[in-house]
C-alpha cells in the first residue's frame, strides 16, 4: 500500500514536472516571438528609411527653393537686359547729339575764322582810307576822290552874299547828284544845309559847283563847310 502511494507521488510529480516544462516552453515561444519584432536589424532598416524619407523631403524642398531662386534671378535678369538696352539707346543718343555739336562747333570755327579774316581785311582797307584821307587833307584840292569802294555820308553848309543868290551843284564824276538854291531877297543873307548818302568805287571823285549867277560867302570863321564819312565799305 505504501508502495502504491509512493509510485502515485512520483507520477504526480513527473506530471507536474512536464505541465511546468510545457507551461515553460509556451513562455520561451511567447518571448522568442517578441524578440523577434524587435530585433535591432529591422530597427535599423526603419530608422533608415526614415531617415531616408526626411532627406528625399529636404531635397525636394531645396530643389523647390532653388527653382523660386532660377525663376527670380531669370526675371531679374530680363529687367537687366531692358535696362542695358534702354542704356545703349541713350548713349546712342548721346553720340548722336555730340556728333552734331562737333560739326557746329567746326563750322562755328570756320565761321570765326572768315569773320576774322574778314576784320583783317577791313582793317586794311580803313588803314589804307586813312592814309588817303590824310594825303587828302595835306592836298588841298576842293574835291573827294573815294580811296576804297564803300557806302559814303555827305553833308555840306553853304552860307550865301548880299544881292545874290546862293546855290550849289553836287557832281559825282561828271553826274549831277543834286542841286540846291536859296533865293537872294530883302537884303537877307541865308544859309542852307543839305546831305546826302552815295554809294562810291575806289577813285570815283565827289565835288561841290556854284551854279551860275551863285554867289557864296567865307571867311577864316568857316561858314561853308563840306564834309564825309565812310559808312562802311563794300
Amino acid at each position: 500500500m505504501r508502495v502504491v502511494l509512493g509510485l502515485q507521488l512520483v507520477l504526480l510529480g513527473l506530471c507536474g514536472s512536464g505541465a511546468q516544462g510545457e507551461g515553460g516552453g509556451l513562455s520561451e515561444v511567447v518571448e522568442l516571438s517578441e524578440f523577434q519584432k524587435t530585433d535591432p536589424r529591422d530597427a535599423v532598416e526603419e530608422a533608415s528609411e526614415q531617415t531616408a524619407e526626411q532627406t528625399y523631403t529636404d531635397i525636394w524642398a531645396g530643389v523647390r527653393t532653388l527653382r523660386d531662386m532660377v525663376v527670380e534671378l531669370k526675371v531679374k535678369l530680363k529687367n537687366m537686359a531692358s535696362s542695358l538696352k534702354d542704356s545703349e539707346s541713350q548713349v546712342n543718343e548721346l553720340k548722336a547729339e555730340l556728333i552734331v555739336t562737333k560739326v557746329h562747333v567746326e563750322l562755328l570755327q570756320r565761321e570765326n575764322s572768315d569773320l576774322q579774316a574778314r576784320l583783317s581785311s577791313t582793317e586794311s582797307e580803313l588803314l589804307i582810307f586813312k592814309s588817303r584821307i590824310d594825303e587828302l587833307e595835306r592836298e588841298t584840292t576842293g574835291f573827294f576822290i573815294a580811296p576804297v569802294k564803300g557806302v559814303y555820308y555827305f553833308q555840306f553848309t553853304v552860307f550865301g552874299s548880299l544881292n545874290y543868290n546862293v546855290g550849289v551843284y553836287v557832281y559825282k564824276n561828271n553826274q549831277n547828284m543834286m542841286f540846291n538854291v536859296a533865293w537872294q531877297h530883302n537884303s537877307v543873307v541865308e544859309y542852307f544845309t543839305n546831305s546826302v548818302i552815295l554809294e562810291l568805287i575806289a577813285g570815283d571823285e565827289l565835288r561841290l559847283i556854284l551854279p551860275g549867277g551863285t554867289a557864296v560867302f567865307d571867311s577864316e570863321h568857316n561858314h561853308c563847310t563840306f564834309s564825309g564819312a565812310l559808312l562802311f565799305p563794300l
